[in-house]
């Protein structure tokens, strides 16, 4: 298999022809944001091109903020976590061939993670007619990939990162990162969305204020909501205004949050559009939230994070923006479990309140925030 040369090299003569290019990233929001700047790094390489990404319904909402992507097409597969339960043999399986040979590509790039596998969408790339392949790998690619990076990596402490490892595969086939930050494009019916609920809910324009948002899609990477409230109330007390906002299956926890910090604060649950919710993540001071969708936006928009870090995996940490990671350390780290294996959930509930706060306000310390007067 070839090797990734991370040195500066000429894109690939078999590559350079390249008219429409499918990119292939179909796991949550999150994971595809991580993989913006090999969107970007693509785009630089192949200006012309015409590229396509082919992701999760949850990946498909960035459709409108990547505007280094052409099309979107949108897929639920039983070889990604998440995807939703069906039958053994489902007709849509059938159908994504018959989609992707429609879209006549020429070229995919496959992301994976470390713990996943590139083989079913290449079968599936190859059965479409898409023979000019990049992907990790692990075994023997034979025919079925034209570019087969060799994969070792396994979960422990000095994983790569996972916009790292996408960037890495890129430099197999010659092309290299402009700029190695995540992308998250806000328009500005987003700022004005973001402001008119702001306002709303009582928060002047220019007053500075710490958003909470407790919500993560998998039970494992969630701090108790409680927890989240324990430690706005201390913020509270110290002067800072605080925001705790959450859309559909995290409306529960923010009023549990909520109530946890004695009713103080102001809370914002309307169903913001996630525009609106990225703008509301970028106008505010600092970010508390779960290793989730809204830490990887606020390292896309350039917003501290204090980030409450289940140990499930280890290289999904805020790319490139000033943060504070909190977990406590558990002999069963690294467990890859969305339901949390021993049921103590220790990696979590073991970080305290108050080292949330601190890490507060050593990043508003750190940025030069001031607190201000609560609403």
């Amino acid at each position: 298999m070839n090797q990734p040369d991370v040195t500066r090299s000429p894109i690939k003569n078999r590559w350079k022809g390249v008219c429409r290019l499918l990119v292939i990233r179909l796991d949550n929001l999150g994971d595809v944001l991580m993989t913006t700047p090999a969107f970007a790094a693509l785009r630089d390489a192949f200006p012309e091109a015409c590229i396509t990404l082919l992701t999760s319904p949850s990946g498909a909402a960035l459709a409108g903020h990547l505007s280094m992507i052409d099309e979107v097409m949108v897929a639920d597969v039983p070889w990604v976590k998440g995807a939703p339960l069906r039958p053994p043999i489902c007709a849509d399986d059938f159908d994504l061939v018959k989609r992707l040979r429609t879209g006549d590509h020429d070229a995919v790039v496959i992301f994976t993670t470390a713990t996943q596998s590139p083989w079913p969408m290449a079968m599936v790339c190859w059965q479409a007619g898409v023979t000019l392949c990049l992907a990790h790998c692990r075994e023997n690619p034979y025919e079925l990939m034209s570019d087969g990076v060799s994969d070792v990596e396994v979960v422990h402490q000095g994983m790569r990162h996972e916009v790292r490892r996408q960037l890495d595969l890129l430099a197999a086939i010659g092309v290299e990162a402009q700029s190695e930050r995540m992308v998250f494009e806000l328009h500005p019916a987003d700022h004005a969305g973001a402001q008119a609920h702001l306002k709303r809910i009582g928060l002047a324009t220019a007053r500075a204020f710490v958003l909470m948002h407790p919500g993560a899609t998998a039970p494992s990477r969630r701090y108790p909501a409680a927890m989240f409230g324990q430690a706005m109330a201390q913020l509270m007390r110290q002067g800072l205004t605080c925001v705790f906002v959450g859309n559909g299956a995290d409306v529960d926890l923010v009023h549990e949050a909520h109530a946890a910090a004695g009713g103080q604060g102001l809370v914002l649950v309307d169903k913001l559009t996630l525009g609106e919710l990225a703008a509301l993540i970028q106008q505010a001071s600092v970010l508390v939230c779960n290793n989730s969708g809204p830490a990887h936006v606020a390292a896309a928009v350039g917003t501290p994070v204090v980030d409450l870090y289940a140990l499930t995996n280890p290289q999904h940490t805020p790319w490139q923006v000033p943060s504070r990671v909190l977990f406590h350390d558990v002999p069963c780290r690294n467990c890859l479990r969305s339901v949390c294996p021993q049921g103590h959930h220790a990696c979590l509930r073991e970080v305290a309140p108050d080292a949330v706060a601190s890490a507060v306000m050593e990043l508003l310390e750190l940025t030069h925030e001031q607190p201000r007067p609560a609403a």
